[in-house]
């Protein structure tokens, strides 16, 4: 196969069309929303809110629903008992995700068990089936990813605000719970959109890696935002790309190129790289060992 057949076959097939399309946006709206999602250091909520989608798609799979829909109803339901719960600051963020994700995985667990047998439906839930997506699906991941990239944009400053100093941003009068209730559902919703690209398995890697591994090469908030999105939707097209050549897991390819992107940026990012700063350290530069703040301007 030649590169130009390389880049040009896949383009042929109308579902191969559809599930570049599906994990482009899906890669875009990952990186976007991920960057808070780092910043404010709740990879952890990624996982649980995947996770306890998981009693909604049961529920749905025993009753004939839509298996989407229910992890989503589940999910948000998830996300917001935590944002409220974890208000009271006697506890942890992280303390009181982690009790409602092994709750809601451990409920999930047990209405499976009453099934007889597990469907393709289900399965493709966990591992995700964008080689399946059709036309309305392309249009509905545009739609709502483009309103969560709105919605993220557009409260950009006071979700930095409470995501670096949450006391200083409630003296400062800024609605820290109506913010955190908003970045909880936002990364609900982004969750869900994803399962079709990468399912439940693997979603948190869609979330975070694009994120962390712009995160590793800026301070500026902008510049973290637009190389997160780059990353996601670049990262995206070359797993599908790679599943299309070799006949791999789509989901598992995309999840493979992005942590390929991230160890590369671990590696060679110019100021916090591993090599480089080992380069400065034999050279007898020395630098700041404090990471400085993420700037907004």
């Amino acid at each position: 196969m030649t590169f130009l057949e390389f880049l040009t076959d896949p383009w042929q097939l109308p579902f191969m069309q559809r599930a570049f399309a599906v994990a482009v946006i899906t890669g875009l709206v990952c990186g976007v929303v991920g960057v808070y999602v780092v910043l404010r250091g709740m990879a952890f909520i990624g996982e649980a809110v995947s996770h306890s989608a998981f009693p909604g798609v049961a529920l749905a799979y025993a009753f004939q629903g839509n298996l989407l829909l229910g992890g989503a109803l589940a999910g948000l339901t998830t996300s917001l008992l935590i944002a409220l719960v974890s208000q009271n600051r006697r506890l942890k963020e992280d303390t009181v995700i982690g009790v409602f994700f092994s709750c809601a995985f451990g409920l999930g667990i047990v209405l499976v068990s009453t099934q007889d047998s597990w469907s393709t439906d289900l399965s493709s839930f966990l591992f995700g089936q964008v080689l399946a997506v059709g036309p309305e699906d392309v249009w509905t991941a545009a739609g709502v990813g483009a309103v969560l990239v709105a919605v993220v944009l557009l409260l950009s400053k006071e979700l930095v605000a409470v995501s670096l100093d949450r006391e200083t941003a409630r003296a400062a009068g800024l609605p820290v719970l109506g913010l955190d209730l908003v970045l909880y559902t936002v990364v609900t919703a982004t969750i869900v959109l994803s399962l079709e690209a990468v399912g439940n398995v693997l979603v948190l890697s869609l979330l975070i890696t694009p994120a962390a591994a712009a995160r590793m090469l800026t301070e500026r908030l902008w510049a973290m935002t637009l190389l997160a999105s780059a990353f996601g939707g670049t990262g995206a097209l070359a797993g599908l790309y790679l599943s299309y050549t070799y006949d791999l897991a789509a989901g598992g390819s995309i999840v493979c190129v992005l942590t390929a992107l991230f160890a590369l940026t671990w590696c060679l990012a110019p100021r916090h790289g591993l090599l480089p700063r080992a380069l400065r350290r034999r050279g007898g530069t020395r630098r700041p060992t404090d990471e400085p703040a993420v700037a907004t301007a």
